[in-house]
């Protein structure tokens, strides 16, 4: 019997949902690390171009989002809808 726990697990599932949920609510200084933690839960794909990360919807949706420092408010609230797949 194998003791190691798969990499989505049930904590790191409510942990993502725990900070979409905070990053809804408060759209200021988040990181693209943490919008990567949201997509990756969502089952998202995201690849890096250059000086932005485009993240991508089963549907072919793209959105693209600079990945230094803190992202812009406007950048933050497109991904929340993105991710609601608005």
């Amino acid at each position: 019997m194998s003791l190691t726990r798969p990499i989505e697990s049930h904590t790191m599932n409510k942990a993502a949902e725990k900070l979409y949920a905070a990053m809804s609510a408060n759209p200021t200084n988040w990181r693209l690390l943490e919008l990567k933690t949201i997509a990756k839960r969502h089952r998202l794909e995201w690849h890096m171009d250059g000086s932005h990360c485009v993240f991508k919807q089963d549907d072919g949706q793209l959105l693209s989002v600079p990945s230094h420092g803190v992202i812009k408010v406007h950048y933050v609230k497109e991904f929340v809808l993105f991710v609601k797949g608005v």
